[in-house]
């Protein structure tokens, strides 16, 4: 492990009252930011670098020349409103606020825990003005404080970063429209224009064309300069204060990874072959140092170029991490594996992604039948409504995305599609509470109840490698009707083993730990781990629970479901879902409906609040569904209704 060291806030405070030339005390303030947002990133484990980077410099102009937010303080009604519609840059926003004293050293260094910073953006943080990190949403945000401001008569602009990969989002569009119909004067858009998306160029992805041209036919105001020079940010900024009758935007443009040269995309983009490896995650510890060494020899060499001292380093303090346990096996990478062989048998079937190949274990079955694949950027209800006539047509679409921005951007038009009674799989990748590092924008923990009302889809979560391998396949040779196939993004926290000569039968389970004193019904590897946790503490304490992998979310087989729960008075549904219409609700529904709960006590447990972010283990036992708390709410019933099986 490296050592990991800190630019204390007392630092930013010198070089602020340094008296130096704005220009090169700013360039060299960003520069800082970036070596405490690397170190941050590090030690959380993951976060967005190649996006901060890209975005620093923007932020330190803003905060520290052009607003007067930290001047007015953020509860005054006539400050200047800044913040990221893409909110991938959050890492690199915090580092700014710590240097202007806005956040705490603690809280930087807890990035992506619980109690500490939210991997995307959320006002409960000091600083944070709105919550972001579902793209496309800013703009039209901005425009809303914007009125208000006018409205009430409180001064201040509002400023806001959109990526330029965002503009792909429709929204983005409708915002422009209104905000230049409406003469919103005291708006200011600023892309971000880095030229490169998750791990690709956007003119690769969705070429965005004449971008001047296509934003001042929407009657905005549009400048263009390079977005890490602070003399022509000033320039630009000074231009958009004579502008009093529109919106104004600005295309910086800029370089994704800005400040450590093996990031920078040109280079990085050359490194990987066409690809971008720096968009998210943390680097390993050699790449870490050397960008930290990077960053800290160019700030030494700009500060003694002025006959200043070196920057002074602190040793970051010891942070305790909880543990999390996982395997080796990621149920995306066996997702995969089983659609590039179905592609290759099947010319039918055809491949639609949402700009996340890599992150969807995609990107082989693009690379090797591209006729079959079609990329169609950050636009999920285009995608979705594309794959739409593609079934009208007579093919299999395969539509990819992240759970929480396919079930609810994109809901309307999977209920069109499903009303045309035609067969479109839509797998929800980064399904369920964990990872919870990046936040609420990312955590899906209500896709069951936004698609679970469609009589003609089916919802299946595996619980394994092996599981998802037949799930995909049933879902393109067997069913009838759509399906949803909702899979975890991480590592799985253990291998749930299969019986030999085991296969998926509709609306059936597995009980894969027996048991008479209680049954338990849940789905996917994280809480089946939590679930056979439990079941092993309950086994201390003289009780067995039965615990049944229902992979099946929205289906049941009644006679088998009887016998499941047959001689066993307290049943519990264990979701990776918030409570309401997940997998209990269907349960209790058809258990009720078909006379099988009788006197039988039925408990959901599941997510009963907005999720909370940080490391898994931490997080799941904030919200009770971890093992521990399982064991203890159901000692709390399974006492009342059954005696200790071996007492």
């Amino acid at each position: 492990m490296p050592d990991f060291n800190w630019i204390p806030k007392s630092e930013f405070h010198r070089l602020n009252e340094s008296g130096l030339n704005d220009h090169v005390k700013y360039g060299i303030i960003a520069d800082m930011c970036r070596a405490n947002t690397l170190t941050s990133v590090k030690i959380a484990g993951s976060g967005h670098l190649g996006s901060s980077f890209s975005a620093m410099d923007i932020a330190v102009y803003l905060y520290y020349k052009q607003m007067n937010t930290i001047e007015l303080g953020f509860e005054d009604p006539d400050r200047d409103i800044y913040f990221s519609s893409k909110g991938h840059d959050v890492p690199g926003l915090y580092a700014v606020l710590y240097s202007l004293g806005v956040l705490t050293r603690d809280q930087l260094l807890k990035l992506r825990r619980l109690e500490g910073l939210d991997g995307h953006p959320d006002i409960s943080i000091n600083g944070i003005e709105a919550n972001s990190g579902s793209l496309g949403m800013g703009i039209s945000k901005a425009k809303g404080m914007a009125i208000a401001k006018r409205m009430s008569g409180h001064g201040g602009n509002v400023y806001v970063l959109t990526g330029d990969g965002e503009l792909q989002e429709g929204q983005i569009y409708e915002s422009l429209q209104t905000a230049s119909h409406h003469a919103v004067n005291n708006l200011i858009a600023i892309i971000d224009h880095n030229k490169v998306q998750s791990d690709k160029r956007v003119d690769e992805i969705t070429n965005l064309g004449k971008l001047e041209e296509k934003l001042a036919l929407f009657g905005w105001h549009v400048e263009r300069c390079d977005g890490h020079d602070f003399k022509q940010l000033d320039a630009v900024m000074g231009e958009f204060q004579k502008i009093t009758d529109r919106p104004k935007v600005l295309i910086a443009d800029t370089i994704k990874g800005k400040g450590i040269s093996f990031m920078e995309h040109p280079q990085a983009l050359k490194d990987g072959k066409g690809l971008y490896h720096w968009h998210s995650g943390a680097p390993d510890d050699k790449s870490f140092q050397n960008g930290f060494n990077e960053l800290i020899d160019r700030i030494n060499v700009a500060l003694r170029a002025q006959n200043f001292n070196d920057i002074i380093l602190e040793p970051v303090p010891p942070i305790d991490k909880p543990g999390s346990c996982v395997s080796n096996e990621y149920v995306v990478v066996a997702y995969g594996e089983a659609l590039l062989d179905i592609v290759k048998k099947n010319k039918k079937v055809v491949v639609l992604d949402a700009d996340l190949a890599a992150d969807c274990r995609i990107r082989k079955c693009e690379d090797a039948y591209p006729n079959q694949f079609i990329e169609c950027g950050i636009a999920e209800q285009d995608m979705v409504s594309t794959a739409g006539g593609l079934a009208i047509q007579g093919y299999i679409p395969i539509v990819n995305s992240f759970a929480a921005f396919l079930a609810s951007r994109a809901n309307e038009q999977i209920y069109t599609n499903a009303c045309e009674n035609t067969k479109i799989i839509y797998t929800f990748h980064y399904a369920g509470l964990i990872p919870a590092g990046p936040g609420k924008s990312h955590q899906s923990i209500r896709d069951i109840s936004l698609l679970g009302a469609l009589p003609n889809l089916e919802i299946i979560q595996p619980c394994n490698a092996v599981e998802t391998k037949m799930a995909l396949n049933y879902c393109v040779y067997e069913a009838e009707n759509s399906c949803m196939l909702r899979l975890i993004i991480g590592p799985s926290p253990l291998i749930v083993d299969l019986p030999s000569g085991y296969r998926l039968k509709k609306g059936r389970g597995l009980v894969i730990r027996e048991g008479k004193d209680g049954v338990l019904f849940t789905y996917g590897p994280v809480m089946i781990h939590e679930a056979i946790k439990s079941h092993e503490l309950l086994l201390d304490e003289g009780y067995t629970l039965k615990i049944v992998n229902m992979p099946w979310l929205n289906r049941v087989d009644v006679d088998w479901l009887r016998q499941c729960v047959k001689d066993i008075n307290s049943v519990y549904v264990l979701e990776d879902h918030a409570a309401n219409g997940g997998l209990g609700d269907f349960l209790l529904r058809k258990m009720v409906k078909e006379s099988i709960l009788m006197q039988k006590s039925f408990e959901i447990m599941a997510v009963e609040e907005m999720p909370a972010w940080g490391n898994p283990a931490e997080v799941l036992k904030h919200h009770g569904v971890d093992h521990e708390s399982l064991k203890k709410k159901i000692l709390k019933t399974i006492a009342k209704c059954s005696f200790p099986s071996n007492k």
